[in-house]
């Protein structure tokens, strides 16, 4: 029936589909750390997030042996895996630690168990969608602060992320810090390459967060993602957060591929990326093309010529699609640049070459 929940289905695939907006999903084999095959041609790749280029790493590679957890740590048992990657979590960043499945999860988990729905908490404008959705379930009183700008002094609760995956910039942490009883800060696109020993961005602020949320599927090249909190919160979510308890735990074969990855994660790397950055953002200056941020997410905002500019680079083998509404505003649409360690200076420069010549090619 048109007006049933199947119906409404179709009508809004179609609507969709009418706006340019369906979404598909593109088969890739990857042929080395930042190079793949898709069945029709070779590319180049700069829309990963494997910052450090860790994810094909033979070392890392060799650590995906084993299979499924089979169920949740309380009910299929914690795997010494899973303990031998929470106690080198702990090691690194100077708090307990607990894995999770992805990081969508852990912000839901953490979200719902620390705020409740007599707590307001401030939240970024541009924060991620597990953040919202987060916040949503704790039934929190959300107040969304414009992108950069600070939350009234004594709000019981503040959100932000370290990197901001889409704009490529960060926040104030000290003044928000300053301003909420307790701090959350998503650090997912910064842990592994930003702070002193990769510990993200609010170690490089020199400011305490109550509770950090990192991924192991980015800069170190695994799967699943932590949190880091006090060891009351450690035994909260292993109780009551909802997104730990009742899910199948992060498989043996993710964690240690994360273990080994948090091993590989070196200042070497990190400083191999900060040239590749610099390199590249240097080349964008020098094209005349806006950008945003300062660190390895580089965003290049083209507006409406944006899908047109994505297609022609991937004609020419240079793989960075386009991001449009609704993942940012109209109007705002972009290029959306991940370098990695493993990006040579030629790839970097054969790309700002295409990137030149696909912005000056007629409509």
């Amino acid at each position: 029936m048109p007006d049933s929940p199947v119906g409404r289905l179709h009508a809004r695939a179609q609507e969709l589909a009418s706006e340019g907006l369906t979404r598909t999903l593109r088969p890739l084999e990857m042929t080395g750390p930042v190079t793949a095959w898709d069945g029709e041609r070779a590319l180049l790749v700069l829309s990963s997030n494997d910052y450090l280029g860790l994810a094909q790493d033979p070392e890392l590679r060799g650590a995906w042996t084993g299979g499924g957890s089979g169920s949740s740590r309380l009910i299929a048992g914690s795997r010494t895996a899973h303990q031998a990657l929470e106690q080198a979590l702990e090691d690194h960043f100077g708090q307990p630690a607990l894995v999770f499945s992805s990081g969508y999860q852990a912000n839901l988990a953490v979200l719902t168990t620390l705020f409740t729905d007599e707590d307001t908490v401030a939240s970024d404008q541009l924060n991620h969608a597990s953040i919202i959705d987060g916040l949503r379930l704790a039934r929190a009183a959300a107040q969304v602060i414009p992108h950069g700008q600070l939350p009234p002094s004594g709000t019981p609760g503040g959100v932000v992320e370290g990197l901001y995956s889409m704009d490529g910039d960060t926040v104030d942490l000290p003044a928000w810090r300053s301003r909420v009883a307790a701090l959350v800060v998503d650090e997912a696109h910064a842990v592994g390459v930003l702070g002193p020993g990769g510990r993200g961005q609010a170690a490089a602020a020199d400011v305490w967060a109550d509770v950090r949320v990192g991924t192991l599927g980015k800069a170190y090249g695994a799967a699943g993602a932590f949190v880091l909190g006090p060891r009351a919160l450690k035994s909260l979510l292993v109780s009551l957060g909802r997104a730990f308890v009742y899910t199948t735990a992060l498989a043996e074969p993710a964690a240690r591929a994360g273990l080994v990855g948090l091993q590989l994660a070196d200042d070497e790397r990190r400083e191999r990326l900060a040239a590749r950055v610099a390199r590249f953002r240097k080349g964008l200056t020098q094209l005349g093309l806006e950008t945003r941020g300062a660190h390895h997410v580089v965003p290049v905002v083209l507006g409406g010529r944006t899908m047109a500019v994505a297609s022609r680079l991937l004609e020419g083998g240079i793989l960075v699609p386009g991001i449009r509404w609704p993942t940012v505003p109209r109007g705002q649409e972009r290029l959306r640049f991940s370098l990695s360690a493993a990006h040579t200076p030629d790839q970097l420069d054969r790309t700002l070459d295409a990137l030149a010549a696909a912005v000056a090619s007629p409509e």
